[in-house]
């Protein structure tokens, strides 16, 4: 994924966090703040230790970032995401992960073309 889709800053963290809304289902929690400057959306990514080692913390990581980047054209422009990755997802595949985030971005109203 872009540097222009990621989001890196603390600063940036903390203020989704204290000023975006949360959806969450069992395997995610996602937060999501409206941005007032224009751009592209961008995510961040936060796993804790307690998911598992760091091989099983950058596999999800990898996964998220590519399922994410198949959807770049359809996710709304100005929105700051920060997906937190819980425990249960550790052992699950690309294809339920995909899943599972689809409908976390569905339940959310990510997509541009969602009605």
């Amino acid at each position: 994924m872009q540097a222009k889709y990621r989001l890196k800053k603390r600063d940036d963290f903390r203020r989704v966090f204290q000023k975006g809304r949360s959806y969450a289902n069992r395997q995610f929690v996602l937060y999501i703040y409206q941005r007032d400057k224009d751009g592209p959306f961008r995510v961040g990514i936060s796993i804790s230790r307690k998911v598992g080692n760091a091989v099983t913390r950058n596999r999800m990581k990898r996964m998220i970032k590519e399922i994410i980047r198949h959807w770049i054209s359809e996710i709304k422009p100005n929105i700051d995401l920060v997906v937190i990755v819980r425990k249960r997802a550790a052992g699950m595949n690309y294809h339920q992960v995909k899943g599972s985030l689809r409908h976390l971005f569905n339940k959310s109203r990510l997509f541009q073309n969602h009605l």
